[in-house]
């Protein structure tokens, strides 16, 4: 397991309120199979879709949801999160550099609380997940192109994320 992403979990498991909150509404036996499954090196797609029908119920459950919301609000939580989820970008510095100025950004962190707000939205996200997941290009297109025309809070967190260069940074190639 990544270094970073261990001690960004030990940070988050260390905040009292967030590991009482999840105790009683997650399976954390299975969450901790599904880490130690996804830290092996030959993992299949059947782990990978464990653990986002995982997050997808635990993203669905409004306490789940707002524990860790509030968690990403905390510098300690938050910035390690973020370095473990960008260290496979070593060779992409730009990328880096946009994603963790985003985050850092509160106006940023509060249109991804109104896009998680939003049931549809939550629904059409989990949709574009499975097509990727799928290798459907058109589903995935066809996804993001309703989200964008239906939903402003997904407008606003696009235009949040272009003011920081991580629109710019995704579309440039490696």
């Amino acid at each position: 397991m990544n270094r970073d992403l261990a001690r960004g979990l030990q940070a988050a498991w260390g905040l009292p309120e967030f590991r009482d909150g999840l105790r009683h509404l997650v399976d954390l036996d299975e969450v901790t199979v599904l880490l130690a499954a996804l830290s092996a090196p030959d993992r299949d797609g059947e782990v990978e879709r464990s653990l986002l029908g995982l997050l997808r119920s635990g993203l669905e459950a409004t306490e789940v949801r707002e524990a860790v919301l509030l968690l990403l609000e905390r510098d300690g939580v938050r910035r390690p999160l973020v370095a473990a989820a960008v260290a496979p970008l070593a060779d992409r510095p730009g990328q880096v550099t946009a994603v963790s100025s985003a985050t850092e950004d509160p106006a940023v962190r509060r249109e991804v609380r109104a896009v998680l707000d939003s049931a549809d939205v939550r629904e059409l996200i989990w949709q574009a997940i499975d097509d990727q997941v799928r290798d459907n290009r058109f589903g995935l297109v066809r996804r993001a192109a309703v989200l964008f025309v239906r939903h402003p809070s997904a407008r606003r967190l696009a235009w949040a994320l272009r003011r920081h260069g991580v629109l710019r940074e995704l579309r440039r190639r490696a």
